[in-house]
């Protein structure tokens, strides 16, 4: 999948594009069924230029009423847990796979990701964080491009191209979970710790900036696109 074509824009590179210009061409999308029972389109929210960028399945029935994601209790429930690893709200940019609610919360369909994750592609672009923490199965499984589970995939890093990814479990699900609360709250430790050990580079300040941007695209660090997600190629 190639990079999306954005108005004023030719093969642009990481963090060229603003998150502005990608909602704009979003527009009032009609290019998948959940136009026909969304209340709000959920772009994202957050710092444009986050060290640490958090990728959702899908918007709840709040998010899709307030038009922003993560926000009732699993958004109070990421909040409470984000000082674990030394951050705040106003430090990341969280983002979902769709930006519709699915009917009844029900997991993605394909068709529905595939019409919808080029704009995920080009928030990531856009931020070009240091580290992706991607919340639940679904996300796990689009940005790292593996079926298994986050049982297995959690509790360390995992290198793709540019980009650290840290699975963890959604925080919606821990919240019915105490286990795998307590899994999630480890993770977030571990995510503080290596951000401490990983400082931002120089001349960056702040908690929310990014490191030093490669210039060639989702292929930088010296990897080539097959080992990317397919979403961020």
């Amino acid at each position: 999948m190639g990079v999306m074509h954005i108005p004023g824009h030719e093969g642009q590179k990481p963090r060229e594009v603003s998150l502005k210009e990608i909602r704009a061409v979003l527009g009032d999308c009609r290019l998948c069924q959940l136009c026909q029972t969304r209340t709000n389109i959920v772009f994202g929210v957050g710092n444009p230029h986050a060290r640490v960028m958090f990728v959702g399945e899908a918007p709840g029935r709040n998010e899709d009423l307030q038009g922003e994601p993560f926000v009732g209790r699993a958004g109070e429930n990421l909040n409470g847990i984000l000082s674990l690893a030394g951050l705040r709200r106003e430090d990341i940019y969280i983002a979902n796979v769709l930006k519709c609610r699915p009917p009844g919360n029900r997991n993605p369909a394909a068709d529905e990701v595939l019409a919808c994750s080029p704009f995920l592609r080009e928030q990531i672009r856009s931020v070009w964080p240091e580290i992706i923490v991607t919340l639940g199965n679904p996300a796990s499984h689009f940005v790292l491009k593996t079926e298994v589970g986050i049982t297995r995939l959690r509790g360390r890093f995992h290198q793709m191209g540019h980009f650290t990814v840290m699975p963890t479990f959604h925080p919606a699900a821990a919240l019915r979970n105490p286990a795998w609360q307590e899994l999630l709250e480890a993770d977030f430790r571990m995510l503080g710790q290596y951000l401490a050990e990983h400082p931002a580079s120089d001349g960056v300040a702040g908690a929310g900036a990014a490191g030093a941007v490669g210039t060639t695209g989702f292929g930088a660090a010296g990897v080539g696109s097959d080992a990317l997600p397919r979403a961020v190629e």
